[in-house]
């Protein structure tokens, strides 16, 4: 006997978010990517309540990453000093939606490199692919000041995702993303209530909640995934019930949380099997649990864990459709 559907009822929704601007738009993207609108919990309901499909953004960093683990390092080992061929190889040979463009090496302890260094490598970026970008500061708070505003202006009119800003430090980086017409990225450490703050911040400084998109620390599988699952869940919850401070489409940072386990990147490990293998599964396994728990951008690395995810979206997205 077949199990009846049962559908719950919503007052609220996750906000569309429209990543990207084409030459009709004022930008150079030769696509858009939307995000968002989801009506339900994932799986629940009608497919017409599911939103827009889940994408993947590939990370692209500013400089050679010296810290990657060989597994990882080998599918770029051509492109790592050029920026603008990494990108271009993820969009054209993996097939990445978006582009992530992590400013590593402007952080004071991994090269200390300036707002020239940034604007240069954002140009480089821009004008080797066309797909959206998002643009990710390095996470020290004196030097995004200095430098993420000037990334901003090298690609205004874009429509990019930019961030992050966080409860202690979101000032210059909200006022330029509103001024140069970008999405903002807020940040919270796994605290739905912070995130919650964040985006009020924001709002008051005249930032429509319309264009933010949310992030919560991420965690690997088996390195605190049940928590960072545990607030996207309740995240989408608090949309679905009406919560217009946390209607936001959700990022999740998985390839570098992903890569930074030890059963991912270590190669010398008798019986944990090939680390060829290991590391891209363990950055998969990592990315599909957080998409069940409804995150909308997933930020990705390696290229064998990129094209199974693709998959699975794929695969769960025509389910839902059928």
């Amino acid at each position: 006997m077949p199990v009846p559907e049962i559908a719950e009822s919503f007052t609220g929704s996750v906000n569309r978010v429209t990543l990207g601007a084409t030459k009709d738009g004022g930008g150079t993207r030769t696509s858009i990517v939307t995000v968002g609108g989801a009506r339900n919990m994932v799986y629940g309901g009608s497919p017409n309540d599911a939103g827009e499909k889940p994408v993947i953004a590939m990370d692209v960093l500013d400089a050679r990453p010296d810290d990657w683990p060989d597994a990882l390092l080998e599918p770029y080992k051509d492109v790592l000093d050029s920026p603008g061929d990494w990108a271009k190889k993820c969009v054209e040979e993996y097939g990445a939606e978006l582009i992530c463009l992590k400013f590593e090496a402007i952080h004071p302890d991994k090269g200390d490199k300036d707002a020239t260094h940034a604007v240069k490598v954002t140009e480089e970026v821009l004008k080797a692919v066309g797909v959206p970008l998002v643009l990710w500061s390095c996470g020290f708070d004196e030097k995004d000041n200095q430098v993420m505003p000037k990334v901003s202006g090298a690609a205004k009119g874009e429509n990019c995702l930019i961030g992050t800003v966080t409860e202690d430090n979101y000032k210059s980086l909200t006022a330029i993303a509103l001024a140069d017409g970008h999405f903002l990225i807020t940040e919270a450490p796994l605290d739905i209530n912070i995130a919650k703050q964040v985006n009020i911040l924001a709002s008051d400084m005249g930032f429509p909640l319309e264009r933010i998109v949310t992030f919560q620390s991420t965690g690997a599988l088996g390195y605190g995934i049940e928590y960072a699952y545990s607030i996207q869940e309740r995240q989408r919850q608090a949309a679905l019930t009406g919560d217009k401070m946390m209607a936001m489409p959700a990022i999740c940072d998985v390839g570098y949380e992903s890569w930074r386990a030890k059963e991912a990147k270590l190669a010398d490990a008798p019986g944990w099997g090939d680390a060829a293998d290991r590391g891209p599964m363990w950055e998969a396994a990592t990315a599909v649990c957080l998409l069940q728990a409804g995150v909308d951008i997933i930020r990705m690395r390696h290229p064998r864990a990129v094209a199974a995810v693709k998959g699975f979206i794929d695969q769960v997205c025509q389910k839902n459709n059928s």
